[in-house]
């Protein structure tokens, strides 16, 4: 039994969120540089048992590919490369940002919390294992 890794991935920065053991609770993990993500996942899957990455789609609201998809895209087959034998689900990332803001609007976090990138990575990844969580469970 492993956890679940949701991936932010951004030209900048990418925010992570990993499930609990019994993937109940998505938890905000970190936000890294986008040219240290590779070495941090590495890093965390010798110490972690990860069964699933779950990586945000960017899409347009007609459901095409938004102009970061592309990216995203690399990143995935990156990470086919070097981790074989975890599998990766693609997850609609759409409004994802926003429902972040919202999110810390609604917790109380003061507006110098709210202006850093990095928190709103975070929690955007939150949203995205959150949704695939939904998603998937079985009841």
């Amino acid at each position: 039994m492993g956890r679940l890794l949701a991936i932010d991935y951004g030209q900048k920065r990418v925010g992570l969120a990993v499930s609990d053991n019994d993937k109940i609770i998505a938890t905000a993990l970190e936000t890294v540089a986008e040219n240290e993500v590779l070495d941090y996942l590495k890093e965390y899957v010798e110490k972690e048992n990860v069964e699933i990455f779950v990586l945000g789609m960017p899409k347009r609201l007609d459901n095409s590919p938004s102009s970061n998809a592309a990216a995203v895209e690399k990143f995935q087959k990156k990470l086919e490369t070097i981790f074989p034998d975890i599998p990766i689900s693609l997850e609609d990332e759409r409004f994802t940002s926003s429902l972040a803001l919202d999110a810390m609007i609604s917790g109380g976090m003061s507006k110098k919390n709210r202006r850093n990138k990095a928190n709103v990575d975070k929690i955007s990844a939150v949203l995205i294992l959150q949704t695939y969580m939904e998603r998937t469970q079985s009841y």
